[in-house]
């Protein structure tokens, strides 16, 4: 039977009819507040004939504009900014490699209830104050590092600011400190379990329980792979510096959905064609509303992250709204031949083939004027000594396993171990050299 903490259970495991008024006056007051201080909603909502006073439930959220990322790029830095900049605490940033930067402005009060959501998702994966949580994510702008940190150092635990890199000095502080919790990316952490095996450690000889590990979309098969070659529970944290950081949304021990911090945002899923909203179960862009945010409040802001809603009660005891994972995006979506191509998807099936590493790039082209898709595969050091045969047959496995999941012939390329570039951040999957 697994044990199940809950940090704060009277937000959580609210009944969801005492949630949904909660949400309702808190959306109101977002609404008054940002329709007062921020020129863009102002205009947006003058634009569709709402008024603040027409917010009265939860449902009226459908009558308010959406936002996107261009929005903030449009306004950079404090267009969006509801109070006075002397009230702002604290800026973090996108870590997108495109384009100009994004930021957000967060007040104390911003701050505390973003460290209070980090702590939520570290109880739900059983850490507390006798835990030691080493955090490899980047610190800086991006919200990873310092969202970790302070939500462990909320909980009372031993933190551990390694932020990303040198893995080598990371793999000696786990094991010298007793680390029990980590805190990376998944393409991060299954580099780290390739280096201690690699170092002739062996997993059970480090303290690891759990792991929360976010920043890129990962799949089932990924997560195994991160279990068996830790030794630990892995768990998802999602987040993203627009709404708050890490933590919006989290993972308990069930593994089954990331439990949405309601008390402060609202989900929702739309068609992303036509903005319209759809049913709980049902497939589409995810959209986010915070309620409790004062520095920089977002109202439907459009997250292009393709999932599922479910609303019933988890077995853990919370009754939160639960993300389904993340299949992909509207945005890192490739369009190869026609065909709608998630990494996620290709991921699947490499994780799922014998002999193949979860490290993998796709390249995209175009050759007389027809798309041609690669995948750029690494063997494991075992598979890697095998024959020409064998290696053929490898070739020859993926490529119709791929067929028959995402519909596109793609030529496989078979790379030595290690070869492939690793990522500590933000692993970089696709490389478009269409000139589309």
């Amino acid at each position: 039977m697994k044990v199940h903490h809950i940090y704060n259970p009277e937000m959580e495991c609210m009944d969801i009819e005492s949630r949904r008024k909660l949400q309702g006056e808190r959306l109101r007051e977002t609404v008054e507040h940002v329709y007062k201080n921020v020129p863009l909603y102002r205009e947006r909502m003058d634009a569709k004939g709402v008024k603040p006073e027409d917010i009265k439930t939860v449902d009226d959220i459908r009558l308010l504009p959406f936002t996107e990322k261009t929005d903030l790029r449009d306004t950079f830095p404090f267009g969006l900014f509801a109070v006075p900049n002397e009230e702002i605490v604290r800026i973090q940033g996108s870590s997108g490699t495109t384009g100009k930067p994004i930021v957000s402005g967060y007040t104390q009060g911003d701050v505390d209830v973003w460290t209070e959501m980090v702590a939520r998702s570290m109880t739900a994966v059983g850490a507390g104050k006798d835990d030691v949580v080493q955090v490899c994510y980047g610190y800086g702008l991006f919200t990873g590092g310092l969202g970790a940190h302070q939500g462990a150092s909320k909980i009372g635990a031993m933190v551990i600011p390694m932020s990303s890199g040198n893995t080598q000095r990371q793999i000696m502080m786990m094991r010298e400190l007793g680390s029990t919790i980590l805190c990376c990316t998944p393409s991060y952490a299954t580099y780290l379990g390739e280096a201690i095996h690699d170092m002739g450690i062996d997993p059970s000889e480090l303290k690891l329980k759990a792991g929360l590990f976010g920043a890129e979309p990962w799949t089932q098969e990924m997560r195994l792979k991160i279990e068996e070659l830790l030794g630990i529970e892995a768990c998802d944290i999602y987040g993203l510096t627009e709404i708050a950081g890490p933590g919006v949304a989290f993972e308990c021990l069930e593994k089954n959905g990331s439990h949405v911090n309601e008390d402060h945002v609202i989900a929702e899923i739309i068609d992303p064609e036509t903005g319209e909203p759809l049913p709980y179960g049902t497939s589409g862009e995810l959209v986010f509303t915070t309620i409790t945010k004062k520095g920089m409040p977002m109202l439907r802001y459009r997250t292009h992250d393709i999932c599922t809603l479910n609303p019933e009660k988890c077995a853990c005891g919370r009754t939160t709204v639960r993300m389904g994972r993340i299949t992909g995006r509207t945005d890192d979506m490739i369009i190869v031949r026609g065909v709608n191509v998630f990494p996620s998807q290709i991921e699947t099936v490499l994780v799922r083939t014998k002999g193949v590493a979860p490290h993998y790039l796709l390249v995209v082209d175009r050759v007389n004027n027809a798309d041609t898709l690669e995948v750029q595969v690494e063997m494991t050091e075992e598979a890697f000594t095998d024959s020409l045969a064998n290696m053929q047959r490898l070739q020859k496995e993926i490529a119709s396993e791929i067929k028959s999941v995402v519909g596109v012939m793609a030529k496989i390329t078979i790379c030595p171990p290690k070869s492939l570039p690793r990522s500590e951040g933000k692993a970089k999957r696709v490389i478009d050299n269409r000139k589309l």
